[in-house]
């Protein structure tokens, strides 16, 4: 059943694809993965041993982590694929 002005089974295509999308948001930020870089990929500085072995997977040293980590914007959970509240906004 059509709600207002959309077509029949909007609403669900629609939560559908948010679900999908932070699905994959979520699966992109899961953290390092295969083997440990020697040196940094950023700054090419060399990350110590005990980083390696704590993080299998690491690609940046430590200073450079934390600038990352620090640069990261918390994204808000607004859907914008044309809802009505999106709209308002």
């Amino acid at each position: 059943m059509a709600g207002g002005w959309t077509r029949d089974g909007a609403v669900s295509e629609q939560i559908e694809a948010s679900i999908a999308d932070e699905l994959a948001r979520l699966k992109a930020r899961r953290g390092p993965m295969g083997e440990s870089a020697l040196v940094c990929v950023e700054c090419e500085e060399v990350i110590p041993e005990k980083r390696r072995l704590a993080i299998p997977g690491v690609k940046l040293c430590i200073e450079c982590q934390q600038e990352r980590d620090v640069s990261f914007k918390a994204r808000g959970g607004i859907n914008r694929r044309g809802s009505k509240d999106s709209q308002l906004k």
